[in-house]
Formats: C-alpha cells, structure tokens, sequence
C-alpha cells in the first residue's frame, strides 16, 4: 500500500489493518528510519481520520511484529530491523 493511500470503510480488511499496512510501507519505503521515531498517536488520527483506539489497534500490530517498539514519555520508533521485519 502507498503511504498517501486511502482508508477504505467499506472494505473486507479491517480499518486498523489497512492502516498498519500503510505505516508498514511507509517504513519499508524508509520514511522513518530505523530507531526514528513515527507520527505520533494524535497525528495519525489527524492524518488519518481515524478514531484513537483504531490508531492505538493499529501501532500495537506493528508493535507485536517487531516493526516497532515503544519508549514510555518519548513516543513510538521503528525497531532497527523495522524494514524487514513482516
């Protein structure tokens, strides 16, 4: 998926999904880099149109993948191996 692509309500693929694979292809394409730190909760929200808990869905997916970890007080960041990490 593109990082500019839309979010689909209508789909079968669920909504946090779709999200999770274009924050996926946004790290693979090297938007954020490894041991960067990715849009926060709120600007995915915004930049998205999505509710907080589908964002907060979203992230834990890639978190649980090993793409990307957190840092309590300091935000989320793609893991060293975050663009080969399925």
């Amino acid at each position: 998926m593109d990082a500019d692509a839309v979010i689909d309500h209508e789909a079968p693929t669920p909504v946090y999904a779709q999200l999770a694979a274009i924050l996926r292809a946004r790290i693979e394409r090297g938007d954020w880099q490894p041991g960067r730190r990715i849009m926060s909760e709120a600007q995915l929200v915004q930049a998205y149109g999505l509710a907080r808990e589908t964002t907060r869905k979203a992230v834990r997916v890639l978190i649980e993948e090993g793409v990307l970890f957190t840092v309590p007080g300091r935000g989320t960041f793609v893991t060293d191996d975050g663009e080969t990490a399925e």
